[in-house]
């Protein structure tokens, strides 16, 4: 966790002032001016705290912090500021922009405290993040292992939809990639709720009963209701609920764009798997998306560039007692009473493992299975 505090000023005298003052109790970086600061940051960032001028030439302080917001999101951002400069120093910090504002001249003291402050600040943002990233995703993978015990078809659907997803936010640079990619994994968790034969006929496009058709239909409405209540995770549970709609407008929401995206892209992604499940090619799909007035065309393009072949994996037979996490089903597998235990396509994890092995203790599933194996552990899997 970064502790370093960067000064940004016009004037490099005013700035060795403050390396002098502070040295001692804090990590100090300077640079003059904006353009040099936005390059210190690239370079040498993160930045805990970063504290600007608000008069400079080329760039003024709200610019320059403007961007850094965008640059590193976590950093806490003051001003100091001339008492000419105090009201657009308050406007700046009532739009939720900086963190404090101080008046120039500023005794060591009162910058002290003010640092220390903004660095308790920073910690707490950063300890939340790691909570949500780490902990939240702990919990939502525990979900989806349920998932995927309970109903198979619904868990290598998400398991796609993540993989999707993860793709096309990677390139966009979203930030808080984890938000998208736990609504990826949860977005089939309202299908718990629903008889696994009726998820596997909605998925292949088979008629169901009108009844039948509304529950799955409703699938996402379970999943939202079911999560929005959980603190943080109501931008997920909204993305989820929007699944099957037409593209969100962010006037129409209250959501943030960058939320309002990540709907549209899981919509694209759901719409571009069960155009794959159906049968259709990649380029075949991809040509039925841009069709479609809902979708982006950038997404599309997006989701067109990713390579989905498995040049590390080999195709092999394997028993199921070894069975690895990461290997790839190639054929789905059911019991000896045709129930679908796991789809095609679907990764290996550990609490599949765990329940194959048992069944086929029992004799209810084959003894081997034809699967992905990556290269390097082929020779160990014992495969024919």
């Amino acid at each position: 966790m970064s502790s370093k505090i960067l000064f940004v000023d016009d004037e490099p005298a005013v700035l060795d002032g403050y390396k002098r003052m502070l040295h001692r109790d804090f990590q100090i970086a300077t640079a003059v001016g904006g353009e040099q600061g936005l390059a210190c940051i690239r370079s040498q960032g993160p930045f805990a705290v970063v504290v600007s001028d608000m008069r400079m030439p080329n760039m003024d302080g709200v610019q320059f912090l403007g961007q850094v917001g965008q640059l590193s999101p976590d950093s806490v951002l003051m001003v100091l500021t001339g008492y000419a400069d105090i009201q657009s120093a308050m406007d700046a910090v009532n739009q939720g922009r900086l963190f404090r504002f101080l008046a120039k001249p500023c005794d060591k003291e009162t910058l002290g405290k003010a640092l220390t402050t903004a660095l308790v600040q920073y910690r707490l943002v950063t300890a939340e993040k790691e909570l949500l990233e780490n902990t939240f995703m702990g919990s939502i993978k525990v979900l989806t292992d349920v998932l995927s015990l309970a109903n198979p078809a619904a868990f290598g659907r998400a398991m796609r939809i993540r993989g999707y997803v993860q793709h096309i936010v990677k390139t966009l640079g979203l930030e808080s990639p984890w938000r998208f990619e736990a609504a990826a994994m949860l977005s089939q968790l309202g299908c718990l709720t629903l008889d696994p034969d009726t998820i596997e006929a909605a998925y292949y496009g088979r008629k169901l009963a009108p009844e039948e058709q509304a529950k799955f239909d409703a699938h996402p409405t379970v999943a939202k209701d079911l999560l929005r209540n959980i603190p943080r995770l109501e931008p997920i549970a909204w993305m989820i609920g929007e699944q099957a709609l037409a593209r969100p407008k962010t006037e129409e929401t209250g959501m943030p764009e960058s939320v309002v995206t990540g709907a549209a892209i899981l919509q694209l992604a759901l719409a571009y798997d069960i155009l794959r499940i159906r049968g259709r090619s990649k380029e075949d799909a991809i040509a039925d998306l841009k069709r479609h007035a809902n979708f982006k065309p950038q997404l599309i393009n997006i989701l067109n560039e990713l390579d989905t072949t498995s040049s590390a994996m080999e195709k092999k037979l394997v028993p199921i007692q070894e069975l690895r996490s990461g290997m790839i089903l190639e054929e789905e597998i059911r019991t000896s009473t045709g129930l679908l235990f796991v789809v095609k396509g679907q990764e290996i994890t550990y609490p599949i493992i765990a329940r194959l092995r048992n069944l086929r203790n029992k004799g209810a599933v084959p003894a081997q299975v034809l699967a992905l194996v990556p290269i390097e552990k082929a020779k160990a899997a014992g495969a024919s």
